[in-house]
């Protein structure tokens, strides 16, 4: 599907995952606006939400139309397209064995922490709606194990950059990885357990925060200073 836009169009929302794409594009020094859209907030902008139905059948934020009017969704999908386009903003490493483990990375989130993220979110879906009692049940497995997949991810992805005293996953500065990493674990709610079971991968997304393209995208979503959820 397209539709005509000038620059890139970001269907987004506050503390969301979201936020990667912004810091993304910041870092590609692309032009776009954001469109608030998510699904919670329909009832307050129902223009925006109705925008985004438009082009995406299931209400996803992220979503982002570029400035031919492609449409894309799926955030794994957006930042390697923006890092195959961008190349300049070194969103995907250039050495061609850390680019694999970097799409590795990415769809790795997409596909495991992102899918018990959504049993957290959507409970219902999996059962059907009237039962509290199972909500919280799965809930609590769902939880159990996102922070399981969490830590394969440090294991798997960043225990060789942590013994090599690399400040990121991938290079000198925050790539597409990184900034996919540190917004859906702060989203998630799966910072504190990092911070135990995981230290060292936990300081790495604390420097991916501060650096200084990713930091005012946290800001703007998350204020100055504020510490992720449990």
């Amino acid at each position: 599907m397209k539709q005509r836009a000038t620059g890139y169009v970001l269907y987004g929302s506050r503390n969301s995952g979201s936020a990667a794409v912004e810091a993304a594009l910041d870092m590609a020094k692309a032009p776009y606006r954001i469109v608030d859209a998510a699904t919670w907030r329909k009832k307050d902008d129902a223009a925006a939400f109705a925008q985004l139905q438009r082009v995406n059948a299931l209400h996803q934020i992220p979503t982002l139309v570029t400035p031919d009017g492609t449409v894309l969704s799926e955030s794994a999908a957006i930042l390697i397209h923006l890092g195959l386009v961008h190349p300049r903003a070194k969103l995907l490493p250039a050495d061609a064995s850390q680019r694999a483990q970097a799409l590795r990375a990415m769809v790795f989130i997409a596909a495991n922490c992102y899918a018990a993220i959504g049993v957290i979110d959507y409970p219902e879906r999996w059962h059907g709606k009237g039962d509290k009692a199972a909500d919280e049940r799965l809930r609590k497995g769902a939880r159990r194990r996102l922070h399981k997949l969490w830590c394969v991810f440090a294991d798997a992805f960043a225990a060789d950059a942590a013994k090599n005293k690399a400040a990121f996953l991938y290079g000198e500065q925050p790539g597409a990885a990184d900034l996919l990493a540190a917004v859906v674990s702060r989203w998630s709610g799966a910072r504190k357990h990092l911070a135990k079971q995981r230290p060292a991968f936990h300081a790495m997304l604390e420097r991916i925060e501060a650096h200084p393209k990713v930091a005012p995208v946290i800001s703007r979503h998350w204020g100055a200073g504020t510490v992720p959820g449990p």
